[in-house]
């Protein structure tokens, strides 16, 4: 079946445009130098690790409506500080995410390959779908000057339509919101399912970006079987929409 003209882009922000990942990790590690003691002296990695599952059970218990966005917040803190022995009530929990988001916040930047992607694929019309609060997914766009690129008026979060990727009715309020049917609209995200999977469901095209390159084989037989294209870098993005 021939594919209709993409007239319009989205995109996922975290890991996609934004360089969460990076910034996570020289925001976690910067705190656990000033926290000093057996913090600062834990391997790396292990504690990199140990903070992005933290992220990924506690935040996806956000989305599922299960806590709220600061109750989120406060178990990743909590959880992190447990195996040494600190404990941390409702405000003391703040303070900590608070002081970490500090050190985050010096790390926020674009990936590289981002600017030259949005001219690319200009004239088409832009948009971001992000599962967060629009405030806080906003402070990232407008710390970046990627409202330059894609305007913020244009991000749809699932904080404010009561909906997460990958339910359909996100992508397709935000098609309605750029005044593209989802047939002609592109998204582009960095997890199979939430992402890719999601928008093709919704009748989009769906893009799966591996910047890492750690999609499994069985992943990628399923992104084929699904009509989801996979790339490295949004680099091969205006190739891939013609």
């Amino acid at each position: 079946m021939t594919r209709r003209p993409i007239r319009a882009v989205l995109f996922d922000l975290d890991d996609t445009l934004f360089a969460h990942r990076e910034s996570v990790e020289s925001g976690i590690h910067a705190y656990r130098a000033a926290l000093g003691g057996p913090l600062a002296q834990a391997e790396p990695a292990a504690e990199f690790a140990r903070w992005n599952a933290l992220e990924e059970e506690h935040y996806h218990r956000y989305l599922a409506g299960e806590v709220d966005f600061r109750e989120q917040r406060r178990a990743r803190a909590r959880g992190f500080v447990a195996p040494y022995g600190i404990e941390l009530d409702d405000e003391a929990a703040e303070a900590w995410f608070e002081t970490y988001l500090g050190h985050y916040e010096t790390s926020w930047r674009l990936h590289d390959d981002v600017g030259e992607c949005i001219a690319a694929i200009a004239p088409r019309a832009l948009g971001i779908i992000t599962n967060g609060e629009l405030a806080f997914q906003s402070s990232k766009i407008l710390g970046t000057g990627l409202e330059a690129l894609i305007p913020i008026e244009n991000v749809i979060a699932s904080g404010v339509v009561g909906v997460a990727k990958p339910d359909a009715r996100i992508f397709e309020l935000a098609a309605a919101h750029l005044g593209v049917p989802p047939e002609e609209c592109c998204y582009v995200g960095d997890r199979l399912h939430t992402d890719a999977i999601g928008a093709a469901h919704a009748g989009m095209l769906g893009v799966l970006i591996d910047r890492r390159g750690v999609a499994t084989r069985a992943q990628l037989a399923e992104a084929e079987a699904e009509g989801v294209a996979v790339i490295r870098s949004l680099a091969e993005l205006p190739a891939l929409l013609g």
